[in-house]
């Protein structure tokens, strides 16, 4: 199994045994919790029935205007200054829930902004990350050389201790200031930037929604923005050494195996072509088309004949070459070893006893590269046991 297969299966086994495990944790930590507010919340409405004598619709009502008037308290949220706000939460896949559009045209409007806009936003981040770690690693090599150490390039894990370290002022920074504006505990606001930076945006707590924020802090909704823009980004640099990392992994394994499959592929054609190319060497008397025989051939590949009348022969790769070519290439031939044993071969029998018509033949043959040699009646020339061929591979 492929090294990349085993890291995919292994990952999906790890998610999974992680999602139980955190499945588990929350239920022993939020459920008895849950289940004491609502006998909490249950036991509020029924005093509250009791008391006004309300029937449980009008209540169902109350409770209604209560939960759609919770957005208007911050102020207008569609103004521009709400609109901005809403249109960076979308963008940046924070999704607060705060304010969500009620119009046919906005709930549309808002499908194909964030087709544009989200990876717009991501592939804007990913390039300031690259620029934030760019240059922590100039910072890093500008310190290491003013300390005159041995080794000044910045590795991996420096970049993450930069990032992280960077990340973590971040959030303690932006929860000070969020303690301060909304009155919230530190320890909340904490929580508050972690699931902001991190896209989460559950929305049980989202910034300037309070006391009209959004038309009368315009100091504060500006450091919101800032806030959430320059923290997605050093987030985005710590993804960048990260998880990007280990994303890409699998496709450096497929690239190596490519790279090997290529490298085999390319020795396997290499030998192919070796064999192909070896010389073929064939020696003894030829049977020409007009009938005659050359005696005493040895060539090399085709390379090599003997005779001045030669019109066209079949070699060992069966290409039957005709008149005109042979004409344009000048062809020598030498005496073979197996001239001195010509009166041992049987009398030459010429090509009409054959059953081949030789004018025919090399018309036919005239001005055609290659012949399948099949289709002649090779048969009769074993029947007249006429051994004038023989062929020789050294490859």
């Amino acid at each position: 199994m492929k090294k990349q297969n085993v890291r995919t299966i292994s990952l999906i086994v790890c998610t999974f045994t992680y999602l139980l495990v955190g499945a588990a944790v929350f239920d022993a930590l939020e459920s008895e919790t849950e289940t004491l507010r609502c006998e909490a919340l249950q036991a509020v409405e029924n005093m509250i029935i009791d008391k006004y004598n309300i029937s449980e619709e009008d209540f169902k009502v109350m409770e209604t205007v209560v939960l759609k008037s919770e957005p208007h308290k911050a102020g207008k949220q569609w103004k521009f200054t709400g609109a901005f706000y809403y249109a960076t939460t979308v963008l940046t896949t924070i999704g607060y829930g705060h304010s969500t559009p009620s119009t046919i045209g906005g709930k549309l409007f808002t499908m194909c902004y964030a087709i544009v806009g989200i990876p717009l936003g991501l592939v804007m981040f990913q390039s300031i990350g690259e620029r934030v770690n760019r240059l922590s690693s100039f910072v890093i090599q500008a310190v290491r050389k003013s300390l005159h150490c041995k080794r000044t390039a910045a590795s991996e894990v420096d970049l993450i201790c930069v990032v992280t370290t960077l990340s973590s002022l971040t959030i303690a920074g932006g929860a000070a200031a969020f303690s301060k504006f909304e009155g919230w505990s530190y320890f909340d606001s904490v929580y508050y930037c972690f699931i902001t930076l991190t896209t989460i945006g559950f929305g049980d707590m989202v910034a300037l929604q309070k006391d009209n924020a959004l038309n009368t802090k315009p100091e504060y909704v500006m450091f919101a923005l800032i806030f959430i823009l320059f923290g997605l980004a050093i987030v985005a640099a710590s993804l960048n050494l990260l998880v990007l990392r280990f994303v890409t992994m699998n496709t450096e394994d497929e690239r190596r195996d490519e790279a090997q499959a290529m490298q085999f592929m390319t020795k396997s054609n290499f030998w192919t072509n070796e064999a192909l190319q070896g010389s073929v060497k064939l020696e003894g008397d030829v049977i020409t088309a007009n009938g005659s025989i050359l005696s005493g051939y040895e060539g090399h590949d085709g390379q090599s004949y003997s005779g001045s009348n030669l019109s066209s022969m079949c070699s060992c790769r069966c290409a039957c070459f005709s008149a005109k070519r042979h004409k344009r290439h000048q062809m020598k031939g030498r005496r073979s070893p197996s001239s001195h044993m010509r009166h041992l071969l049987p009398e030459v029998v010429p090509m009409q006893d054959l059953g081949f018509d030789s004018h025919s033949l090399n018309h036919a043959l005239d001005g055609v590269d290659v012949v399948d040699t099949s289709s002649y009646p090779q048969p009769q020339l074993l029947k007249r046991n006429v051994s004038l061929l023989s062929f020789q591979y050294n490859i």
